[in-house]
């Protein structure tokens, strides 16, 4: 196994993680309304679909890739719509008891609702086809582009596993109405988020 690609894979997968956007602010609410196990799984749909476009750069996957990029746009208009739908969901929902405990359907869509958001943008393609040829891994190398797409992950997941246990620790110290600001806020901002993407894309077409 080469080690040095596993390790740079954490760090980019870390570092692509951490800023703080849409599903940054997804995660933060999940885990303040139910817990750091719902948030550390939407974190994790979006690990997954950051591997998933790693590997597709990662193994030459021309073809899926030129069609994905293509039609980047109308990707981005989805996704736009779907944040808009998630926020204004958010905002009219009503807030959780903090000792709620959550079921397997919801993490389900917890995991799947990221899922969707991250594939929305296929142009992270581009972003790991740079990355991996500024690392040295060329088309043809599968088994480095596999172990640098697993430290991708593991990456990515470590961030969202620091953010939701650290978020978790200040969930007992919000009351009832705090959560209904949270929601409300939350719900502005996915809002904000979806309407400025939509409205960019749509401007292109």
């Amino acid at each position: 196994m080469n080690i040095s690609f596993l390790l740079q894979g954490i760090i980019l997968g870390f570092s692509i993680a951490a800023p703080v956007g849409p599903i940054g602010v997804l995660c933060i609410r999940r885990t303040l309304t139910y817990g750091r196990t719902a948030g550390l799984v939407s974190g994790l749909g979006a690990a997954t679909a950051d591997a998933f476009y790693g590997c597709i750069a990662g193994f030459g996957l021309t073809l899926i890739s030129n069609f994905l990029v293509n039609q980047q746009l109308w990707f981005r208009v989805i996704g736009g719509i779907f944040l808009c739908y998630l926020g204004i969901k958010t905002f009219l929902s009503k807030p959780a008891e903090v000792s709620t405990s959550v079921k397997s359907n919801s993490l389900f869509g917890n995991y799947a609702s990221t899922l969707f958001l991250t594939l929305t943008n296929p142009v992270t393609i581009l972003s790991f086809v740079a990355i991996f040829a500024g690392l040295g891994v060329i088309e043809g190398s599968y088994f480095d582009a596999i172990i640098l797409v697993i430290g991708v992950f593991v990456g990515s997941a470590l961030w969202w596993l620091f953010l939701s246990f650290g978020i978790d620790v200040l969930r007992s110290r919000f009351s009832q109405r705090g959560f209904v600001w949270i929601n409300r806020i939350s719900g502005m901002i996915l809002v904000v988020f979806g309407a400025i993407a939509s409205v960019a894309t749509l401007s292109e077409i």
